[in-house]
Order: C-alpha cells, then sequence, then structure tokens
C-alpha cells in the first residue's frame, strides 16, 4: 500500500543514503516524458522538503529542457538490496548554472570544492509529496561498484571536448525545448 508524506523523515533520510541509483523524471506539456537514471554519489539532502544533485555531461539534457518548460521533476528511489521499498520525491525542480555564485557555493559546501570532469550543472528539487510503495515487484541486484567509462570519456573529451559536446548535444531536447544550458545566470537578489 502506498504511504504518503509531506516531507522526508528520519527512516526515509536513513533510505536515502542507503542506494546507489535513483531516477528522474520529467516532461513538459507536450513532447516525450524522460526518465533517466543516475548514481547517488551526487546526490545530497537539503533538508526534509528540499534535494539536489550534480549533473554530469549525458547525451542528451531533457531534464534540464523540462525544467525550463514546465519545472515538474520527480525523483524515484527504488531499493534492490535489503527490504523492498520504493520512494518518489514529487516536486518543482530548477537548474544551477554552472557560472552562478549558487553553482559555487553549492560546490563548495556540499562537494569539498571539487566537481568531476564533466559536471555540467546542479538541479535542485523543492518537493511537498514523499510518496513510498512496497517494492515488491523490484528484482534483486547486488551493488559492485561505479562505471569508470564517465570518467574516463570525460578525461578523453578535455575541457574544450566537453565544451564542444555541450554545444553539439545539450542545447535542446530530443523534442526540440531549449535546455538553457548556454543562458546566463541570473544576477544574485539583493
Amino acid at each position: 500500500m502506498a504511504k504518503q508524506f509531506t516531507h522526508l523523515e528520519p527512516h526515509h533520510h536513513r533510505f536515502i543514503a542507503e542506494q546507489h541509483m535513483f531516477f528522474t523524471a520529467s516532461a513538459a506539456a507536450t513532447g516525450r516524458v524522460n526518465i533517466s537514471p543516475r548514481s547517488t554519489d551526487m546526490f545530497r539532502i537539503l533538508g526534509d522538503n528540499a534535494v539536489m544533485y550534480l549533473d554530469r555531461t549525458g547525451s542528451g539534457n531533457e531534464t534540464a529542457a523540462h525544467i525550463k518548460a514546465d519545472g515538474r521533476l520527480t525523483i524515484m528511489f527504488c531499493a534492490v538490496s535489503g527490504p523492498p521499498l520504493i520512494m518518489r520525491l514529487y516536486g518543482q525542480g530548477r537548474v544551477i548554472r554552472r557560472d552562478s555564485d549558487e553553482f559555487a557555493d553549492r560546490l563548495r559546501d556540499l562537494f569539498d570544492d571539487r566537481a568531476p570532469l564533466g559536471a555540467r550543472q546542479m538541479v535542485h528539487l523543492d518537493f511537498d509529496l514523499v510518496q513510498t510503495s512496497c517494492g515488491y515487484g523490484v528484482p534483486l541486484f547486488e551493488y559492485t561498484e561505479e562505471r569508470p567509462q564517465m570518467d574516463a570519456w570525460a578525461r578523453a573529451k578535455g575541457v574544450d571536448g566537453l565544451e564542444a559536446y555541450w554545444q553539439e548535444k545539450n542545447q535542446v531536447s530530443i523534442d526540440g525545448f531549449p535546455t538553457g544550458f548556454f543562458e546566463q545566470a541570473a544576477p544574485p537578489t539583493a
């Protein structure tokens, strides 16, 4: 049976800390729905109603395009080991641009001022609904390790190659929605 909560409770924090993977789901009013798997190594809990992750370069930038178009974002965790459970965080996302003061502040405070090569932006989620469900249908798997290909790919591209890749692949979604990737960050408000 699904259970709903208005915020993360202590047992939800513990559950998230035990996971190695999460999924983001986003959509604009029209076009395709996007679901992306991500490693929790770049995921951070900011409070009982806010989370974020440092987003690394991918073959597309659908989540950013959908957030720009609509704002809705869902993050889902599902236990692939231990007791079965699925948890979804429903809310409004926003992208934190690489050139912003907020990006620099969060990088310093949450990531020891180190971004992996290929870090393209951060995604913040303010949520007002946490829903858990049984997870009985999720198969059991054992975590082995993070894949080395992302870091190797980014090193092979280098800084200039990543910039060119972002220009070519990360400016619009597969449905043609702009991602805002190269827009200037908004100046801080006084």
